[in-house]
């Protein structure tokens, strides 16, 4: 039977009371995150990156430390599947490889978790209730823009392609990217990049091998050579990191090709022998709270999952990218380049094209 007058407003309050009081941890389990007084964090973010997130949920949390533990995503991945033979490792797992991420639910190393936060996620950021988005970040090409005139700029795949040709020698030993054998997050970029567009992913790859490219483990270590013109072009990197050190350096320049970007998650998961699991659900709510995405957003130029976040929102970067947009859903799709032959293969094609 439809509402009508005051009964509908009363409705509607009682909603809204109750959604309110549902995105807000519970009195009782509020005080069992402060008994266990730490949540243990591995994650393949930069500390430095997200310190003001650390800070903010422990000024909102009095009584809850974040461990936080910075490190590489193959040995986030590593470290949490040889731990957990021991009953040891962290609370949450955070990390920008999509796909070992998925793999570690789909091999049972994760928890599910429901809250109004996890709730209000589009269906896109969550996966079986264990795995949850909680970014949007293009995958950029970055440029010493000291060394660039503006008509130079390569703004799609298809003009990367031309300019590296045409000046050989300008290029030779000053192009980077990914090494796919070291970074898990490399060996995801360079093959989603393949899978959306193999002609141009493979000509790129031979063209970095005629060019002597460097291959490095983190978009940071990329970054700092293009900052002191010992790169000029570095190639699938993290957008969020290149934003957030450009808004400082002028020397760095970004590209979001327009014939295709990449925009890759950085999912988050509670493992199953969590020590300290009301912690735990504290801090992955937090992170998916208005709230906290409005500080990961302002501090470290990430977009938010969520719609209702400053200017920081998937819907702008879609509206931004227009039909450039190439978003990596969570999903086992994922799981395709972690099959041992199957990575075997990729890798294997990988050094030829960069070690003919």
């Amino acid at each position: 039977m439809p509402l009508h007058g005051p009964c509908r407003i009363l409705f509607a309050v009682l909603a809204l009371a109750a959604g309110a009081a549902l995105a807000q941890p519970s009195a009782d389990r509020l005080a069992a995150a402060q008994r266990e007084g730490v949540v243990v964090v591995y994650a393949a973010t930069d500390e430095e990156i997200v310190q003001p997130v650390i800070d903010d949920f422990e000024a909102l949390h009095p009584g809850v430390k974040v461990e936080y533990h910075d490190m590489g995503s193959a040995e986030v991945y590593s470290r949490v599947v040889a731990e957990a033979v021991r009953g040891q490792g962290p609370d949450v797992v955070w990390s920008s490889a999509m796909d070992l991420q998925v793999k570690l639910v789909n091999d049972g190393y994760a928890q599910p978790h429901r809250s109004a936060e996890t709730a209000a996620l589009p269906a896109w950021a969550k996966w079986q209730d264990e795995a949850f988005g909680t970014t949007y970040e293009p995958v950029v090409i970055v440029y010493a823009a000291q060394y660039f005139a503006p008509d130079e700029v390569p703004y799609t795949h298809a003009a990367l392609l031309r300019l590296l040709a045409a000046q050989p020698v300008r290029f030779h030993g000053r192009v980077a990217t990914y090494d796919p054998a070291r970074s898990g997050l490399g060996l995801l970029l360079h093959s989603q990049d393949a899978h959306a567009n193999p002609t141009a992913f493979w000509r790129l790859a031979r063209s970095l091998g005629a060019l002597g490219a460097h291959r490095h483990a983190t978009t940071a270590a990329m970054l700092d050579a293009v900052a002191e013109g010992e790169l000029l072009i570095g190639y699938n990197l993290l957008g969020s990191y290149a934003q957030a050190r450009a808004r400082h350096d002028p020397r760095l320049g970004i590209v979001w090709p327009r014939d295709y970007t990449l925009v890759l998650s950085r999912v988050a998961l509670i493992t199953r022998n969590a020590r300290h699991p009301e912690a735990a659900r504290l801090w992955l709510d937090y992170l998916l709270s208005a709230r906290g995405q409005r500080v990961l957003a302002e501090s470290a130029g990430l977009y938010s999952v969520r719609e209702d976040v400053s200017d920081h929102t998937a819907s702008r970067l879609r509206q931004q990218l227009g039909n450039a947009f190439r978003p990596i859903p969570i999903g086992t799709g994922l799981l395709a380049y972690l099959d041992q032959v199957k990575r075997r293969d990729f890798l294997r094609q990988w050094v030829a094209a960069l070690e003919p």
